[in-house]
């Protein structure tokens, strides 16, 4: 337990060095994240035989791919970094991976913004291609939970977005200070878990659009619960007393947003 509690004093978030350039832990995590999302995704239409060519949605992974990562990015900027304006009227600087000429890479990530991106990637290509948005959404969300567990990992290597204070014997030593490994706790309650639902749920379903209604509920709730245990953002805090964090208020939004989907959905249902 001794090992485990500082583990990151045995641990280089740098994997190998390329030169000038790190490789870290962190990005291949991500990397792992894409890869399986996209595995489980196509996994899934082969073994559940369900009814869209390669091609097309070989297409459709590149077309969420630039959503969620504009999304990610612009969310982190719109919703968390202190230098919003500053980004905003610098638009050029968003995606900028030097400071001062030194290669930093592009930190600062949200995962709202990467599912807000993700949704209006695949409406705009459900669109174009005339494909129903929920059908392929309930695919999606089964490879988005099972990636997820990845990035959440890839977070805990990298030491950020750490856990609050903590005496509980699996806590982590960062910096001096043992804290909840809550990036762990996310991967788990955000990601596998809500990945088992869903598996189980996929044949059970009774419309399309349901998995993803259920992925936008179930996620809101794991994500308020991890984040009684996760550190708030040192650049917002809380937001409001001493317990509301930014992700917290957006996840509730969100929450409120599928449960409203959903009665859309269920009314236009009853009516049809």
């Amino acid at each position: 337990m001794e090992f485990w509690r500082n583990i990151y004093s045995h641990f280089d978030p740098i994997a190998i060095s390329i030169g000038s350039i790190n490789v870290h832990w962190y990005g291949i995590m991500y990397a792992l994240a894409l890869l399986s999302a996209i595995f489980v995704a196509k996994w899934l239409i082969k073994k559940d035989n369900l009814p869209i060519s390669s091609d097309l949605f070989d297409s459709y992974i590149w077309w969420v791919e630039i959503g969620v990562i504009l999304g990610a990015r612009l969310g982190y900027i719109i919703f968390y970094d202190p230098n919003t304006m500053y980004y905003l009227t610098h638009p050029w600087q968003i995606f900028n991976p030097f400071i001062n000429g030194e290669f930093t890479g592009i930190s600062g990530m949200s995962y709202h913004g990467a599912f807000i991106g993700f949704l209006i990637a695949s409406l705009l290509f459900c669109r174009k291609h005339k494909v129903s948005f929920w059908f392929l959404a309930d695919i999606a969300v089964l490879g988005i939970s099972a990636g997820y567990v990845f990035g959440r990992i890839g977070n805990f290597f990298n030491q950020e977005l750490v856990g609050r204070t903590t005496d509980v014997s699996w806590g982590i030593y960062v910096n001096g200070i043992l804290r909840h490994p809550s990036q762990l706790y996310e991967a788990v309650l955000e990601g596998l878990l809500i990945f088992t639902i869903l598996y189980y749920f996929r044949n059970k379903k009774s419309f399309d659009g349901q998995l993803a209604i259920m992925y936008g509920v179930l996620y809101s709730i794991a994500r308020i619960i991890a984040e009684l245990f996760r550190q708030p953002d040192v650049q917002l805090g809380f937001i409001y007393s001493d317990w509301l964090t930014m992700g917290m208020l957006i996840s509730g939004i969100f929450a409120i947003f599928s449960l409203s989907v959903l009665l859309v959905i269920d009314k236009k249902r009853k009516t049809t």
